[in-house]
């Protein structure tokens, strides 16, 4: 095994050598290692002193020593060649320690070092090393398969935020436009305010698609011109309330995760020609987040076809790993949504 292979890069980023004893650190592999040399260090102590010496760098040797050498050489391509040096170094190894040096300090025989026993030692040193290392590495090979797969789950995420655009419903987007395009004529003012309006909030949310994570008042921010823009169609329909903890604002959310809730209460409420408040309340506690938002207007349960919720859904899923929490109910005449959300560090 030469000093570059020992020191070659191991899957983790570490050099492999160190990498391949912090993984023989795990419990579930140290636990049988220390019941296999206890009990072989046991028996060679009962030869002396000097023996147990022998006993110690022996054991390191298939415990430590030999999946090193097995990931080095021939863990990547198990060539016969290859196989064939590590069952060479392997030999040296085991016969240098238990043969060699004890004939050169001239050391009696010992458990270990019985020409039969050297074998078993030379045998544990090949079947260790191979069993050892290959575990690592396909360990390792698990959790890159692991880190992978959450990383084309988060490409998977980012490519539906670009389709989270179209929950700024179409049929919004048009009947704003025509309603702009009215108001040139009638009042150039108020068709100016809501061009400016609607191109502030379409550049966040061009914004927000390119973001993993944003602070909650950005989002808030998208939900309030939303508010506005159905205002400036019928101010009279509704009402807005807002009640939001202080302090929350700048807690990292999912971008785009609140917006199309609160599209789809404007859609269903005061866009349907139901009259009333629109409340959106935002507490904090116990390291969670609890948003509610009602509208007026009867729950009808989910639509046939619809993708919203379930989007909204995946993407908690995703960002979350499940620990968020989004319910959709009827209550006395209106629509509520409760979403919990657990606070993250970014």
């Amino acid at each position: 095994m030469t000093a570059i292979e020992a020191g070659r890069p191991d899957p983790s980023g570490e050099p492999l050598a160190i990498a391949t004893l912090r993984a023989l650190a795990a419990p579930r592999r140290l636990i049988p290692i220390l019941v296999v040399t206890v009990t072989l260090l046991v028996a060679q102590a009962r030869s002396g002193g000097s023996a147990l010496v022998v006993g110690v760098a022996l054991c390191a040797s298939f415990t430590l020593l030999a999946p090193v050498s097995w990931r080095a050489l021939a863990a990547e391509r198990p060539t016969l060649l290859r196989v064939l040096a590590y069952a060479a170094l392997g030999a040296i190894v085991v016969f240098g320690i238990g043969g060699v040096i004890p004939r050169w300090l001239r050391l009696e025989p010992s458990f270990l070092t019985v020409p039969a026993n050297l074998v078993s030692s030379l045998a544990l040193y090949w079947v260790g090393g191979w069993g050892l290392g290959r575990d690592i590495d396909l360990e390792l090979r698990l959790i890159a398969q692991r880190e992978r797969a959450e990383k084309l789950a988060r490409e998977a995420e980012r490519a539906q935020l670009f389709a989270l655009r179209a929950h700024l419903d179409p049929h919004f987007l048009f009947n704003t436009l025509n309603a702009i395009a009215e108001w040139c004529r009638v009042d150039g003012a108020v068709a100016e305010e809501a061009v400016l309006r609607l191109a502030s909030m379409l550049r966040v949310i061009l914004a927000g698609v390119r973001a993993e994570w944003w602070p909650l008042d950005q989002e808030l921010a998208l939900v309030r011109t939303l508010f506005e823009l159905y205002r400036l169609r019928d101010p009279a329909r509704f009402t807005v309330v807002m009640e939001i903890d202080p302090g929350v604002e700048p807690l990292p959310v999912p971008p785009l995760v609140l917006l199309p809730l609160a599209e789809n209460a404007m859609k269903h409420g005061p866009g349907a020609g139901h009259e009333g408040e629109v409340r959106l309340v935002i507490r904090r506690a116990s390291g969670a987040l609890r948003i509610t938002l009602s509208n007026p207007g009867a729950y009808a349960g989910p639509r046939p076809g619809s993708d919203g919720l379930p989007t909204v859904e995946r993407r908690l899923a995703l960002a979350y790993e499940r620990r968020a929490r989004l319910s959709i109910r009827g209550e006395e005449g209106r629509t509520r949504v409760d979403l919990d959300l657990p606070e993250v560090i970014t």
